[in-house]
């Protein structure tokens, strides 16, 4: 059974600190800030509680105080379900993958309406073991994490590789950074929200060269939910939705950073999940009105622009700089602010994306509407783009 699907509701708590460290008296805990969210989108979506019949949660981070997290939370809500409760765990795409499944679960007709939600605490958690985890993921434990390789690092070999190639600057490669930062000075989601020129970003500290501060994530904690359901359950809340129109998918078949040796800033799994999205949901590149990209550095922004067909091959940083990403340009991008300025709790990420997708297909993004959006998509990924996932949405008045 397949039935058409929609988003038609969604809160998500501003990307920021909530997270208090381990010895703190009174700590803020991650069930309770997602409550208030799931509340909060069951309000937005104007349905009774009691629709509610899956919820797929982002698995939560390992520094989570309360274990069991989605039975406790089904619990903690009293939401029973005859769908599926559920924890999804894929890096950077677990978000993404909660939303999927979420899709499935409505689509299949096992729910009417579905959750994806979760909560990424991370800001009160211990750099070094913080570090100890991203490094022991990035790669393989006996080669890349033994020399203390970082996603950071293989992002900043990407904007090398990708400056050689193409004539790129950093300075059109860092505007992506001012971009961003423009957008989310009207996102009140958004962590950072004091817009910044090219100077200060060119100005701020080495990261990895040649990406500075500005030009890479911070962490952040975060908590959202999403509303799923069928586009019966849509149409009877009488109010604007977004209908799912394609997905694509493609896992390469490497684990982040392979030792066979390929186009580093290609990004063909974002090409191919792209691809299948697009010819699902019956349209082109060129019908988008805009896209919410994961990109924890401006230099993937760049790369998956290209790949996924929104700027020629080569040009993502000419474009970025030009104005072409910017709001009111031709293909506006990540309007949310992007990962460097909205944040970056990495497991719910992609939810935060689909709220911004929402919010401009329904027309209520305020300053930062893209004006007549009725086409948007939404990508993200599991590491250095080795697998992509891509929604296509459009609105529904």
């Amino acid at each position: 059974m397949t039935r058409p699907v929609a988003v038609i509701g969604g809160a998500a708590v501003p990307c920021g600190k909530l997270m208090e460290k381990p010895d703190v008296p009174v700590q803020v805990l991650e069930h309770e800030v997602l409550a208030r969210c799931v509340l909060d989108a069951v309000e937005d979506a104007g349905i009774e509680k009691t629709r509610i019949g899956s919820l797929v949660f982002s698995h939560p981070r390992v520094y989570t105080r309360q274990l069991y997290f989605a039975t406790f939370m089904a619990h903690y809500l009293r939401l029973p379900a005859d769908g599926i409760v559920m924890e999804v765990l894929g890096n950077g795409m677990t978000g993404g993958l909660a939303f999927d499944q979420a899709i499935d679960q409505v689509a299949s007709g096992r729910a009417d309406v579905a959750l994806a939600l979760g909560t990424s605490f991370e800001l009160g958690a211990d750099t070094a073991a913080h570090l100890n985890n991203t490094m022991r993921a990035t790669g393989d434990v006996d080669f890349q994490s033994s020399c203390g390789f970082t996603p950071i690092a293989w992002y900043a070999m990407d904007a090398v590789r990708y400056m050689h190639e193409f004539g790129a600057t950093r300075e059109q490669i860092a505007m992506v950074a001012v971009k961003n930062r423009s957008h989310a000075v009207h996102n009140p989601l958004a962590q950072y929200r004091k817009p910044i020129t090219l100077e200060e970003v060119l100005n701020q500290r080495m990261i990895v060269e040649p990406l500075g501060l500005l030009e890479v994530p911070p962490r952040s904690d975060g908590a959202v939910c999403v509303v799923v359901a069928s586009e019966e359950v849509a149409r009877q809340t009488g109010r604007p939705y977004a209908r799912v129109r394609g997905r694509g998918f493609h896992h390469e078949g490497a684990h982040q950073i392979s030792e066979v040796p390929s186009d580093m800033t290609a990004f063909t799994p974002a090409t191919i999940a792209a691809q299948r999205a697009y010819a699902q949901a019956g349209v082109k590149a060129s019908d988008m009105d805009f896209a919410e990209i994961y990109a924890p550095c401006t230099i993937v922004e760049v790369c998956v622009s290209e790949a996924i067909s929104l700027v020629a091959r080569g040009q993502g940083a000419a474009a970025a700089a030009a104005g072409e990403t910017t709001l009111g340009g031709r293909i506006p991008i990540c309007t949310s602010g992007g990962l460097q300025s909205r944040g970056h709790p990495p497991y719910v990420t992609p939810l935060y994306s689909v709220i911004e997708a929402l919010e401009q297909l329904r027309h209520r993004a305020g300053e930062r509407q893209v004006r007549d959006a009725a086409l948007g998509l939404t990508i993200c990924e599991l590491g250095n783009y080795n697998a992509a996932l891509m929604h296509v949405m459009e609105a529904v008045a």
